[in-house]
Formats: C-alpha cells, structure tokens, sequence
C-alpha cells in the first residue's frame, strides 16, 4: 500500500513540473517571439530534478523553454550559504547543455542595473493566500531590485505549495540554522572556517517576499496574479 501511494506521489509531481514548464514557457515565448534573440534568465538556489521528482519548477520552466528551441541564458545565484546554485544548479544546467554563467548573490543587482536580466524565476517554499511567499533565502533581495529595475518577476511552483489557511507571509515561520554556515563553508571537500569561532551570527533558511513585488505566479494550473490565486485552490 505504501509503495503504491509513492508511486501515485511521485506520477503526481512529474505532472505538476510537466504542466509548470509549459505555463512558464509561454512567459519565454512571448519574449523570444518578439526580440528574436537570447533571453537571459536569473535564477536562485536549486529548482530542479534533484529539488523535486519531475524536471523542476524553475528549472523546469527554463529547461522546456530550451527543449523548444527557445534561446536561453541563465545567471545562477551561487546561493550563499548553502550554495545550492553554485553546487546544483549548475550541475543540472550543464547536464542539460543549457548555457549559464555562475554569479554570487550580490552581483545580481548590477547585472539587473546592466539590463542583463530578462526575466527572473525562482521557486517558492510556501505561498501564503494574500500571495506572499517564503523562498530560499536572498529571493526577496532579488524581488526587491527586480521592482527597482523593473525586471518581471516570477515565482514557480505548484499549487501544492498555496496554502489558504495562511493569511500573510507573516505567519510563515522562518527556520534559523547554525553559525558555523555563515562564519565558513563546508561540504565535500572538508570545513574552512574564515570567521572567529565565537563571532555571532543570523542565519535564517528563508526569506518572505511581500506579493506586491511578484510579476506573477507560475503554477501547473496556470498563470496566476496575487488577487487570482484562489481560483488556483479552488479548481
């Protein structure tokens, strides 16, 4: 019984990333359609098969728009202090063939300011029903220098993800993790610790953007804005 409803879980998610990628994909079209050039995409922490069962949320989109022949370029947030983009991200990207250019989190505004972005997609962790959503942390500095420089916005993910007994992202409890990932960096190759031992730190999981900064919301029933959302529970 437990295999087979894992079985129907995971048939679900592929669904979902598969009906997330052809929605969002209609964002790049319209884009490519109309400059007939390459569009540049940036993207933060990991959204992609090793993130979900199916080819992703904010991969997946970008990863159907270059399975048909859409032109794409992707800028990857290393992702600090995790560094999701730089460690997975990229892994998948190059896997898939598709073109990027790793960049740390605080070049992103500059490169925005170069008008070298396009669009921006990232995935979300939990939506609230007003439309403020928490996402890995960074995603609201994006948001907010995306508004200044007027780059579209996205947030991708599935509707599983909207969740209406949540008024505002002010009821979106943030996870706060250990010191030692923002006074250092470790993974496969060991521990390095640049920063005093004792030096105090804050190092919150996640951020939560307010939904007056978002575009609009990628979901596999559709494309939403924030005042739209419901409709997405509701069907």
């Amino acid at each position: 019984v437990a295999l087979k409803e894992a079985k129907l879980i995971c048939d679900e998610d592929v669904k979902f990333c598969e009906n997330i990628g052809l929605n969002g994909l209609k964002i790049i079209e319209e884009i490519y359609n109309k400059n007939n050039k390459t569009v540049n995409i940036l993207t933060h922490c990991n959204t992609g098969g090793l993130a979900t069962v199916g080819r992703g949320t904010a991969l997946g989109v970008i990863s159907k728009a270059y399975e048909n022949n859409k032109g794409i370029h992707v800028y990857v947030d290393e992702t600090r202090p995790l560094l999701q983009g730089g460690r997975l991200t990229t892994w998948e990207l190059e896997s898939l063939g598709i073109p990027y250019t790793l960049i740390c989190d605080n070049m992103a505004g500059h490169l925005m300011s170069l008008s070298k972005i396009d669009r921006i997609f990232v995935g979300a962790d939990r939506i609230a029903a007003n439309g403020d959503f928490a996402n890995k942390i960074g995603t609201y500095s994006l948001a907010v220098n995306a508004k200044f420089h007027g780059v579209p916005f996205y947030v991708v993910a599935p509707f599983t993800t909207f969740d209406k007994d949540c008024p505002n992202g002010d009821g979106i409890p943030i996870e706060e993790r250990e010191p030692d990932e923002v006074r250092g960096v470790k993974g496969s190759f060991g521990k390095v610790i640049w920063g005093p031992s004792e030096a105090k730190t804050y190092n919150p999981a996640f951020d939560v953007t307010p939904e007056n900064l978002v575009t609009g919301y990628v979901l596999d029933k559709g494309l939403f804005k924030a005042n739209e959302l419901w409709k997405a529970f509701k069907n």
